[in-house]
Order: C-alpha cells, then sequence, then structure tokens
C-alpha cells in the first residue's frame, strides 16, 4: 500500500472511532449536564450529598475502564468489547428516561452506565492508538482532533437536554422533564450504533487478538454475569459514601501498587517509558480534581451566582439555562482543538514540538487564569451576580489547560507504553483519573451551600473563596510539573533511545 493510500485508510478508520465516540459522549454529557441539577433540585438532595454521589459515579465511570481495556485486550476483543459497551450504554440511558424518584432506581441505572463506560471507553482509545502506532507527532495530533470531534456531541447534548428538560416541565410539569431530557441521551446512542455498523469495515485492520477469532459465548456469557454484578456494587457504592471512599482509595493503591510492579518487572527498554507515563499520570490526577469542579461547584455556581442574560452594552443577545454553560467548555475545545493539532504537527515536522511534560506545566498555568478569572468576578458581581461572559473567558482558560493535560493523556500513554500493556495502562490511567474525580467532589464541598441559604449575597463568598485557593493550588501544580521536566527528558531520552535500536 502506497503512502497515501495509507494515510486515507487511517483517515477512515479514525473517522469510524471518533463518530461513535462523538454520539456516546452526546449522550453522557447531556446527563451529565443535569445530574447534580437534578438530585439538587428534584430529589431534594444537599449539595454535599449531589456532589460526593456524582464524583463517586465519575469515578467509577473512570475506574471501570481498566476493567474493559484488559477484557478487550485478552478477552473478547478491542472492537466487539467496545460496541458491547455501547449497547449497555444504550440501556443505561433508557433507564434514566424511565420517571422515577426512587434513589435505588437512579443509582441501578448509573450503575449501568458505569459499566457501559468501562467497557466502551478505553477501547476506543485504544483503536486510535493502534491505527496511528509509531508517529508520535501524528499520535498527539490525531488525539486532539479526536479529543475535539467527541467535543461536538458534548456541546450539543449539554445546550439540548437543559432546552428539552425546562420546555417539558414548564408545559406539562410533574417533572417529566428530566427523564424527557435523558431520553435524548438514549437516541443519541443508538445513532452513534447504527453509524458504526456502517462503517465497521473500515477497522478489519485493527483491533487485538481476540478480534481475529469468532466470539467466546463463554467468555462472553461470563463478562454479561460480572456486568450485572458490577451495576449492583455501582449502585451500593453510590448509596454509602463510607463505601465510596473506601472502594475509590483502594483502587488508587492498587493501581500505583501494579505500577511499581510493573516497572521493577519490565525489560530496560521498557522501564523508562513506563516511569515516565507514572510521572504525567500523577500529574493527571491533580488535574482532574480542578476538571470535576465543571459538574460541581462551577455548576452550582452558575445556578445561584450568575446572571444567565447576555447583554451586550445594554442590548439583551440571549438567556440560557444554568446547565447550558458548561456547554462552553467543549465550544471552547472545538475552538482551540486545531489550534493545537496544527501547532502539534508543525512543532514535529520541523522538530521544535514541546514535550508532553512541558504542555503539561503550561496546562496547569492556564488553568490556574481560569479560576483566578472567577474568583476576581466576584468583585464586580451585581447584587451577587456575576456576568454571564465572566463564565466564558473562565472557561476558555480552563479548556485550554483540559487540552494540554487531559487532551494528551491518552497519547501520552500511547508513546511511553509498550504496545502488550496498552489497554490495560490505558484502564489504568481512567482509574487514576477516577481517583481525582472523587477527590474533585471532595474538594467542591467546601463551596457546599447549606439548605434554606439562598440569597446570591450570602453563596457569592462561599464560591469565590473556593476558586480562589483553586488558582493558587493550580499554581503549585505548575511549579511541581516545571521541576520533574528536567527528569522527564531524561526518560523520554532514554525512552527514545531503547526504541530506535534494532
Amino acid at each position: 500500500m502506497t503512502t497515501k493510500a495509507m494515510a486515507a485508510s487511517q483517515t477512515k478508520s479514525f473517522m469510524t472511532v471518533s463518530l461513535i465516540e462523538m454520539w456516546e459522549r452526546f449522550g453522557f454529557y447531556g446527563m451529565q449536564a443535569l445530574i447534580v441539577y437534578f438530585m439538587v433540585e428534584r430529589l431534594g438532595f444537599e449539595d454535599s450529598r449531589a456532589n460526593l454521589v456524582w464524583s463517586a459515579c465519575a469515578a467509577l465511570i473512570y475506574v471501570s475502564p481498566a476493567i474493559g481495556g484488559w477484557v478487550g485486550d485478552k478477552v473478547l476483543g478491542t472492537k466487539r468489547t467496545m460496541i458491547i459497551g455501547a449497547i449497555v450504554l444504550t440501556l443505561g440511558y433508557a433507564l434514566m428516561a424511565v420517571p422515577s424518584e426512587n434513589t435505588w432506581f437512579l443509582f441501578s441505572a448509573l450503575g449501568v452506565i458505569v459499566v457501559g463506560n468501562g467497557l466502551f471507553k478505553p477501547n476506543a482509545g485504544n483503536l486510535v492508538r493502534k491505527i496511528y502506532e509509531g508517529d508520535d507527532s501524528k499520535i498527539d495530533s490525531a488525539f486532539t482532533i479526536y479529543y475535539m470531534a467527541v467535543n461536538i456531541g458534548s456541546t450539543f447534548s449539554m445546550l439540548l437536554t437543559p432546552l428539552i428538560k425546562d420546555y417539558v416541565n414548564n408545559t406539562y410539569g410533574g417533572g417529566y422533564g428530566w427523564h424527557a431530557a435523558f431520553s435524548v441521551c438514549f437516541v443519541g446512542l443508538i445513532v452513534g450504533i447504527s453509524n458504526y455498523m456502517v462503517m465497521r469495515r473500515t477497522l478489519d485492520n485493527y483491533g487485538s487478538e481476540p478480534d481475529l477469532h469468532p466470539v467466546n459465548k463463554q467468555k462472553l456469557a461470563v463478562v454479561l454475569a460480572c456486568s450485572l454484578l458490577a451495576v449492583a456494587l455501582s449502585a451500593v457504592i453510590l448509596e454509602y459514601e463510607l463505601i465510596a471512599r473506601i472502594f475509590v482509595y483502594s483502587a488508587g493503591v492498587v493501581v500505583l501498587g501494579i505500577f511499581v510492579h510493573l516497572i521493577r518487572s519490565s525489560h530496560d527498554k521498557e522501564r523508562a517509558g513506563l516511569i515516565a507515563a507514572l510521572v504525567l499520570t500523577i500529574q493527571t490526577v491533580f488535574f482532574f480534581i480542578f476538571y470535576q469542579q465543571m459538574s460541581t461547584s462551577l455548576a452550582l455556581f452558575a445556578l445561584r451566582n450568575v446572571d444567565w442574560n447576555f447583554v451586550v452594552f445594554g442590548h439583551h443577545l440571549w438567556t440560557w439555562s444554568p446547565a447550558q454553560f458548561q456547554a462552553l467548555n467543549p465550544i471552547w475545545i472545538m475552538v482551540l482543538s486545531p489550534v493545537l493539532a496544527w501547532a502539534y504537527a508543525s512543532g514535529g515536522k520541523h522538530n521544535k514540538d514541546i514535550s508532553i511534560a512541558a504542555k503539561f506545566a503550561l496546562g496547569f498555568a492556564v488553568v490556574a487564569l481560569g479560576f483566578f478569572i472567577y474568583s476576581i468576578a466576584g468583585q464586580f458581581a451585581i447584587d451577587g451576580k456575576t456576568s454571564s461572559w465572566v463564565m466564558i473567558w473562565g472557561y476558555g482558560a480552563y479548556s485550554l489547560g483540559e487540552l494540554l493535560v487531559s487532551g494528551l493523556g491518552l497519547a501520552m500513554i500511547a508513546r511511553y507504553v509498550p504496545e502488550r500493556m496498552g489497554g490495560f495502562m490505558m484502564g489504568a490511567y481512567f482509574v487514576a483519573s477516577g481517583i481525582s474525580q472523587y477527590l474533585g467532589g471532595v474538594v467542591a464541598n467546601f463551596a457546599s451551600v447549606p439548605q434554606g441559604l439562598t440569597n446570591p449575597l450570602d453563596t457569592l463568598p462561599i464560591y469565590t473563596s473556593l476558586f480562589n485557593k483553586l488558582g493558587f493550588a493550580a499554581i503549585g501544580c505548575t511549579l511541581l510539573a516545571l521541576a520533574v521536566l528536567p527528569l522527564m527528558r531524561r526518560l523520554t531520552e532514554t525512552h527514545n533511545s531503547h526504541q530506535n535500536k534494532p
């Protein structure tokens, strides 16, 4: 196959994975935009419980790929496991659409989503890695575009589901708008699966060893049975805070132990890359503590202390629902991703691309800027309400930081981890992210507003104080990231020298 034909084939394969990921993210973020509001406004949860329940769920959603990656690599096959995960996710969102205020029903539906995500997420990312394996500059660029593509889905769903919720609630009452909005997530997954089935032949040359053989029905039955148990376990974890805390922290200890074991038992030529991956994974843990604020403290800040009207020179442009402000994150991702992808590709051609470690340090710096924008805006609030434009610029800095850190996290695994560990280490990366999602919920509770406190003048300082502290914490992370740059440079050089040896 010529170089041009190979590039065209890679592009088609990449598009197949990107499109199903886009629809999966459509479903997930449509649900995420409303879930904390649903628990606070519809179910009557206190802020602290809603923050921790959702953060525990987010942790499970990120922890579960550690197992799903292994299932894809060793048991059912990467492509097969990915599509099974998409089907399970479809069932989870369908359950969310059932009108019920029973917390156990809600937690069971979220448990189904946890399992579906665990089967889907690591295998989709692993397929992208396999498509561009061996070309570092293309991997960085591909994962950045991949990140942009999936944010198309999240943008539309984050804007759409709050609108549907408000329309149905205002028109029919009874709180049915929440479940009507969740049903949109279910429809999105149906579209994604249908599109994949049409384009699946473009992935014939990619996958893991089990993909090459007919499905083992006995193994499939075992995976499905274990999935049912995982749903029940997830529901219990979400119901009981102590169990959630024990589970998440134990997962952190286990993953760190496995990382250390793999580093100690690996070949000399693999060790430097694994250590580099560990250092960057630890930095990712800190980043996701900041990231989790978007669906917790920032979401509730938008509900209570942001003017929802967009006004320019006294002229009203539009009004958003508070949940829709979360769509600013994927909107900025789509705006910034092509610029960064071009910069990475251009830098790679001219040997001027900065290291992933340096990009992580820069990412923390702009995250700090984002939180300072939120905290300083409190000084200019009117009657306890900050301007909606503050959210735009804060999310802009925040999203650039996300692209530089989280957006390259999967590329980091692809670059530094041996192929034989690809699926598992992709899962381990998500476990580390999940732990920090839960920690993010713990941090968000420093801005937990007591029930009955409704005056924006009283709630504003609670949020701005947290955002100011988070800004300084992000500066601390920037300094730490800069401090390890020399170590990362040595590890990368060692890793590359071994990779270049015949």
